[in-house]
């Protein structure tokens, strides 16, 4: 009788299990031409597989990132907002990422919901926390004499610098907005004259123009965050929230703004007329951003030294318990590893 061969240790138990699979998903996994992903030379020669954990650290806004993401402004004053924000925080921490706070308006006369934004010693010490204030509300705090709160809000939340975010249509379509009575860009001009904080200027989600990105360029800001149109669209938000006649007079308003590569061409030509006059050192690139190809293909073509926020991706994952934001977070390292180690941008 003769006996059953006998695998040997070289053999791969899986090879039946897995060319079973490749037949079966072969008409499945068909890229057509029109599919590709046109922003990059695939380089399938030049590197081995990345290890995990690969990416280099560097330095940004004065502290040492691990991984070239930012987590973008966010909420607070919620139970359920105040879980949110430590869930990101502690993600901030296993993989070295930078955060901003959503808006702490209401930290600066109570602290009922300091707890919701104290996340300091959940990220530690090492690692880049701006707090966020709408331009409106600074500009009421100069008028009424009262910026040394601004300071004191930092002080608070052991932030490192403030988020200025602004947002005119925003605040246009609320039917309880702010009104501005300055243009924007003079009032960050008076916060910079007054603190030597660090200060990044944000929109919320129709990005700037090139006529602003060249004025913000020009000041000594920490960084700019393009927040640009393709995520949430801040305006049409607050319009839905509005009457009917008012939607319908004012909807194509909120469909105005820019994108973050078209944002990022402006800068980098700005960039580079400015010179030495270019005083702003860094970017965080947001708005429509939806996983790491893209992070990598802006980060990659951006002439000054930048990292990416990603808001929508990071709320939704953070809603659950800590594992499935681990998971989403451990995932887009890892696809900014492949990206380094493969892609080129074209």
């Amino acid at each position: 009788m003769t006996s059953e061969p006998q695998q040997t240790p070289t053999e791969d138990p899986t090879a039946v299990s897995r060319k079973k699979d490749h037949i079966d998903l072969a008409f499945r996994s068909r890229v057509e031409s029109g599919e590709l992903d046109r922003r990059f030379y695939y380089e399938p020669l030049l590197a081995a597989h990345p290890a995990t954990g690969s990416l280099p650290a560097f330095s940004f806004l004065g502290k040492t990132l691990r991984s070239p993401i930012w987590v973008s402004s966010m909420t607070g004053g919620t139970a359920l907002a105040g879980k949110i924000n430590h869930r990101l925080a502690r993600a901030c921490a296993e993989f070295g990422l930078g955060m901003g706070l959503g808006s702490c308006r209401q930290l600066l006369y109570a602290n009922e919901h300091l707890s919701d934004f104290d996340v300091r010693d959940t990220m530690g010490a090492d690692l880049p926390l701006f707090a966020n204030l709408g331009v409106a509300q600074i500009e009421k705090l100069f008028e009424q004499k009262e910026t040394e709160r601004i300071p004191t809000l930092l002080q608070k939340l052991r932030a490192d610098g403030l988020i200025v975010h602004v947002n005119p249509l925003q605040e246009a379509m609320q039917p309880e907005g702010d009104i501005f009575k300055r243009p924007p860009l003079e009032v960050v001009q008076e916060l910079l004259k007054t603190f030597d904080f660090q200060i990044i200027v944000k929109e919320v989600g129709q990005g700037f123009g090139p006529e602003s990105l060249r004025a913000l360029l020009q000041l000594p800001l920490a960084a700019i965050e393009f927040a640009a149109a393709g995520g949430t669209n801040f305006a049409k938000l607050e319009l839905l929230r509005s009457d009917v006649s008012k939607q319908e007079i004012f909807e194509k308003m909120t469909a105005q703004g820019h994108t973050a590569i078209e944002m990022l061409d402006w800068t980098n030509t700005i960039q580079a007329e400015l010179g030495e006059r270019c005083l702003t050192p860094n970017l965080i690139l947001s708005g429509g951003v939806t996983d790491f190809l893209d992070g990598y293909f802006l980060t990659q073509k951006s002439a000054l030294p930048a990292v990416y926020g990603q808001a929508s991706g990071f709320l939704r994952h953070a809603q659950g318990d800590y594992a499935q934001l681990q998971a989403y977070v451990a995932a887009q390292v890892r696809g900014l590893e492949l990206a380094g180690a493969f892609l080129k941008v074209k």
